[in-house]
């Protein structure tokens, strides 16, 4: 994998490289970085090319120091890589928050991307519940730091702690990379956020849902009525995880990944325009 950097908004952005083909880009979540999509990338790089960056501040990365930073400016981002790689399109996966960003990015530059796929995330705004949520979790950060407070959220967001108790320890031993101030910028992004549902009634190209059947973060009710937007989704349901598939059920997860993405390059000539 070819580690790289691109600058965007006076800060240096890393992102990772690897494959060829068509271009698929994996955007971690909350509390992750590009680390996430290990497997995904090994097994899926000899038919396509990967890129996975890590998000302002995730990974031990820089992140612009100050007030404000949105969704969209992340989105800016990704679109930043994609101008210096010189690639037109990129089916866009993102996890979590990333899947935030996915919308964001599907809004603000829609022609750069051939599909989309919410991994346990949704288009959906946060309600009046989940903002006092993240306003409790800033007021924690602020107190006792980012690593403490990612360390708390960690183990609800799998369905058996004990089975996943090795995904557990890496996340929190990796928790020390995070610094104050950009995990309550997520928070701020992430609560911040429109609600953009009307995007996948009018997004005509395909959607991947990917849902935890036990999901406390994003509820599978709220996947499913999303599911049920875009003219052409592809709905699984991953009937063993809650919110991390891609660690609860690797090899479901990439047969997922894979058959979406093989079936959406049927009949069709992608080129990366890679140099």
């Amino acid at each position: 994998m070819e580690k790289k950097q691109v600058t965007c908004q006076g800060i240096p952005i890393q992102y990772f490289m690897a494959g060829k083909g068509r271009p698929v880009m994996l955007l971690h979540g909350f509390g992750e970085d590009a680390r996430i999509w290990h497997h995904l990338v090994n097994e899926l790089k000899n038919n396509y090319l990967l890129i996975t960056p890590n998000i302002p501040g995730s990974g031990g990365t820089s992140y612009a120091d100050k007030e404000g930073v949105t969704l969209e400016d992340y989105a800016d981002i990704l679109h930043e890589i994609l101008l210096k790689e010189n690639i037109h399109t990129i089916t866009l996966l993102g996890h979590s928050m990333g899947g935030y960003i996915t919308m964001a990015m599907a809004e603000k530059h829609p022609a750069k991307l051939d599909a989309i796929g919410l991994i346990h995330s949704s288009s959906y705004a946060d309600d009046a519940e989940k903002k006092n949520i993240r306003k409790k979790g800033i007021a924690f950060i602020q107190q006792y730091g980012a690593p403490a407070f990612i360390k708390t959220t960690i183990p609800a967001l799998f369905k058996d702690v004990n089975k996943s108790k090795d995904d557990i320890q890496w996340l929190t031993e990796n928790t020390k990379d995070f610094k104050d101030a950009p995990v309550i910028q997520y928070y701020s992004a992430m609560m911040n956020r429109p609600d953009r549902s009307y995007l996948l009634s009018q997004f005509e190209k395909p959607v991947l849902f990917l849902l935890g059947q036990y999901d406390k973060v994003v509820p599978i009710s709220d996947g499913i009525d999303q599911a049920q937007m875009p003219a052409l989704s592809f709905v699984h349901i991953l009937k063993d995880s809650a919110h991390m598939g891609m660690l609860e059920e690797k090899e479901k997860t990439y047969q997922i990944v894979k058959s979406f993405l093989d079936t959406t390059n049927q009949n069709k000539m992608y080129s990366n325009h890679h140099e």
